[in-house]
């Protein structure tokens, strides 16, 4: 949990980031995403980095187990740290952007606590990779028999938080198309769905851009920041983005 230098006992609950990292489901851990946490807690969020079990110790679904199990924790003890349970922005990168958007899109992870995400924002997220063609994502879902169920974009309808999707347009590990589908079945759903491509930006690119050396390559965080600041001020608007 990170919190801004500038936080003092006393004042109004903090709007929330929690971050979910990616490495392909399989590798990762929250010690090494503290320049992510630095970034959003310097603009003024609550922050949280929680771990997820990772193949091949587990497969789908455990990752968004864990995953939701984190976002409930840091509902249920928000206010312990300074923060407002009920503001909450779900980011992530690469798998973490497929956790995140897994749970933002999809009640069975989240139940009635999905209401408390006020937005989602997904950086070079996979979100329609079928069939799966990759040794990543057989040893993640292979073994699911109704592979529709694990995809985001199955689960992308009416009432969902507001997106910022995110993707470098050279990135060939997760192509961009899985931003430009998931926007476009968001925005056919009436939610409002950004959709942001960098020029010249690769995925690993597109995380390091947050990081304080590598701010000029692309304006990721301030994209980042503006659309969560903006999800998490307007108090008219409801979780699902309706007055």
């Amino acid at each position: 949990m990170y919190r801004p230098k500038a936080w003092r006992a006393g004042q109004a609950g903090l709007p929330i980031v929690v971050f979910l990292y990616g490495g392909s489901w399989q590798e990762g851990g929250r010690g090494g995403y503290e320049f992510v946490a630095r970034a959003f807690a310097d603009a003024g969020f609550l922050v949280a980095v929680p771990d997820y079990r990772l193949v091949p110790e587990v497969r789908f679904p455990a990752f968004l187990e864990d995953s939701a199990a984190a976002v409930r924790w840091v509902r249920a003890n928000a206010t312990r740290f300074g923060g407002d349970p009920d503001r909450i922005v779900i980011v992530g990168h690469s798998a973490g952007a497929y956790n995140a958007a897994m749970l933002a899109l999809d009640d069975r992870w989240l139940g009635e606590d999905r209401q408390a995400l006020r937005g989602l924002v997904g950086l070079a997220g996979p979100y329609d990779f079928l069939p799966l063609d990759t040794a990543v994502t057989v040893d993640a879902f292979g073994q699911e028999r109704d592979l529709e169920s694990t995809q985001p974009i199955s689960f992308a309808s009416a009432g969902d938080p507001p997106a910022l999707l995110l993707h470098g347009d050279r990135d060939t590990t997760v192509y961009p198309r899985n931003s430009e589908r998931l926007a476009s079945i968001l925005r056919a759903a009436g939610v409002e769905a950004q959709l942001k491509l960098y020029p010249d930006l690769g995925h690993v690119g597109i995380i390091t851009a947050l990081a304080r050396p590598f701010r000029g390559r692309a304006p990721v965080l301030n994209d980042s920041i503006t659309f969560a600041r903006e999800v998490t001020t307007d108090q008219s608007r409801g979780p699902s983005g309706s007055q």
